[in-house]
Order: structure tokens, then sequence, then C-alpha cells
């Protein structure tokens, strides 16, 4: 990765915000095909069975602007029998939840995010998901997340079931040894790459 990777000494002291903003340039800078190219791969790992499987929930969200992945994604995973929550902002506090019904049922919400228009099943519905998938700029090996800053996944995830799977999607290059991490930053268990495929990290 052009940036963040390659000195360490360098960005061993950047804030979260230095490395934001070094990391979403470098997703703008990724080529059309290449998302296009990882985005098929990664529909292929969430549809092999191998990350969630057919009858079980998937806590996922549709990717916006460069983030890995396509709603073409959420549609081939639901065809293959897993159900789908999505996130819907609603306030400062922790992220409600709907049922994905297909993409015309996806509306704009705030930050751009597209939301489902069904009905509302609020923040506790976190605890049926099987697999919980959080959208993530960057990963590092101990599960630090660094997402772009809002805190809502932060306030959101420990409503999940405890053993929940809690899985960051990123691109290949955005696994780190060490990213900046607070007290209040919630780990991600695993990490799921068009290349790598699903990693355990802790």
């Amino acid at each position: 990765m052009a940036g963040p990777g390659n000195d360490l000494d360098a960005t061993r002291a950047w804030t979260k915000d230095q490395w934001r903003r070094a990391l979403l340039a470098e997703r703008r800078r990724v080529p059309a095909s290449v998302r296009f190219a990882e985005a098929m791969q990664l529909t292929t790992l969430l549809t092999s069975g191998r990350v969630v499987g057919r009858g079980q929930t998937l806590c996922a969200y549709v990717p916006i602007g460069s983030e890995p992945g396509s709603v073409q994604m959420l549609e081939e995973v639901a065809d293959h029998g897993v159900r789908i929550l999505l996130p819907i902002v609603s306030g400062a506090g922790p992220l409600d939840w709907g049922w994905y019904d297909g993409r015309e049922y996806l509306r704009p919400g705030p930050f751009g995010l597209l939301q489902p228009i069904g009905e509302r099943l609020g923040e506790s519905a976190l605890r049926i998901a099987d697999v919980v998938l959080v959208p993530a700029l960057a990963v590092d090996r101990s599960g630090t997340r660094l997402g772009r800053g809002a805190g809502y996944y932060d306030r959101s995830l420990s409503l999940a079931a405890p053993g929940t799977p809690l899985v960051a999607v990123v691109r290949d290059p955005e696994l780190f040894d060490q990213l900046p991490s607070e007290p209040h930053d919630v780990t991600v268990t695993g990490v799921l790459t068009p290349g790598r495929g699903l990693l355990r990290l802790r």
C-alpha cells in the first residue's frame, strides 16, 4: 500500500485522523476494475458457506463510495438463503436495524448511507445476528478497527450476543500490524478481505 504501510516509524506516531485521510486517499486511487474484481471475490466468499450459512442471519451494510463490496453482493448472499440485517442511523445512539428486502427498498440516509425502508427492529435486533460484518478503513492483527470516526459501531457492537463473530471488511492492503486505539474502541474478532478470505484475529 502506498502511504500508511510503507514507513512504520512515520506511521507509528500518526493520529486516527491522519490514518483516515491516508487510507481514504489510497482507496480513491483504486481503479474501478479492481474494485469490481474485489467485490466479486467478496461475493464468492460470502456465498461459499464458510462465513455465513443458509438460514443464518448476517448483519451487513450497503457499501458506499470506495468501500469494498457492492449491493449486488448482498443480493447474491440473500439468494443463498441468508437473512440480512442492515443498519439504520437514528439519532446519536446505537444503530437501529431493518431487514434487507432488495435494492428497490433502499433509500438514502445520513452520511450517504443506503438504508432499508421497512419495519425498524430496534437496537437490540443485533442480538439475532449469527455473524456481523463491520465496515472499516483498516484493521490490525489485535482486532483494532479504524472506522470513519462517527462512533456508531462502537456504540452498537457491544449489543451483539456474546461470542458472535465481529468481522471487519477491508481490502487486502488494509490489514496492519498495529493501529492507534482508544479505550472506547470495540475490537473485532476477524477480518474478511477479497484475497485472504476470512482470518481470525483473536
